[in-house]
Parts: structure tokens; C-alpha cells; sequence
């Protein structure tokens, strides 16, 4: 992963602002930081349950770490990006952005991928209906 691949997911969120404080890549929204980007473009943290933390961290350690110590009072973990693969990182984020917004920007942004991915299925060349000027059926 990239921080550029992440920071384009990241920009297409209801509500998500871009800021850069202290040389690191920062998402939030109204204030709370949900993503960041280190300096080094080499670890993600991300918005994530206090509580499931030490489990995720113990499962796969290659790939994820504890925040620093600062950090540790709040629902943060970091993970590496070369370890992430595309799907696993539209996860972190999309469950990181979840975490800061309105259930109800949260139910408006999957009706409306939900919508898109209903049209993405039509086929334009399959008829949805009687052709114009086409004969009737006969019956």
C-alpha cells in the first residue's frame, strides 16, 4: 500500500477534512483524527476499538504494532503498509472513518455504494423491457 492509494480512499468520505500537522498526513472529521500517515509514509494509524487492540496487535505483529505510549489512552493502533493489501486497508479505513461520523452519514454513504453497485450490475446491452416498434407477441 501507499499512502497515496490510502489518502484517495480517505478523500471520497462524507465529512473527512486533510490536515498536516507535525510532517504527518492526518483525516478527521469535526477534529478526530481517524487516520495518520507517519512522516516516512511507512505506518498507518488508524481510529480502532481500545479493547480489540492487544488482540490485533497479537495476531499478526508483522503487521500491526501498538501506537506510541502517548497515544496509547486513545482508540488508536498503527499498522505497517507494506503489509497491507488493498481490501484489508479500504477495511481500516472505512471502519476508522465509521468510528468519528453520524450513524446516519454512515446508513446515507453505504445506501448511496449500494445504489452504484446496483447499477454497476445492470448490463445496458440486456433488454429491460418490450423493444419500441417491435412486433407484439403473439399469443
Amino acid at each position: 500500500m501507499t499512502a497515496e492509494q490510502i489518502a484517495a480512499l480517505a478523500r471520497t468520505l462524507p465529512r473527512a477534512e486533510e490536515a498536516w500537522v507535525h510532517e504527518r498526513r492526518k483525516f478527521r472529521v469535526r477534529g478526530i483524527v481517524f487516520l495518520s500517515i507517519s512522516p516516512d509514509e511507512t505506518v498507518l494509524g488508524f481510529g480502532f476499538p481500545k479493547l480489540e487492540r492487544d488482540a490485533l496487535v497479537a495476531s499478526e505483529p508483522a503487521k500491526f504494532l501498538l501506537p506510541r505510549e502517548s497515544d496509547l489512552r486513545f482508540n488508536w493502533v498503527c499498522a505497517r503498509l507494506a503489509a497491507l493489501d488493498l481490501a484489508e486497508m479500504r477495511e481500516l479505513v472505512l471502519d476508522a472513518w465509521q468510528m468519528v461520523v453520524p450513524k446516519k452519514v454512515i446508513r446515507e454513504y453505504w445506501e448511496h455504494r449500494n445504489l452504484l453497485a446496483a447499477a454497476d450490475t445492470v448490463d445496458p446491452t440486456e433488454s429491460t423491457g418490450p423493444d419500441v416498434g417491435a412486433p407484439p407477441a403473439s399469443t
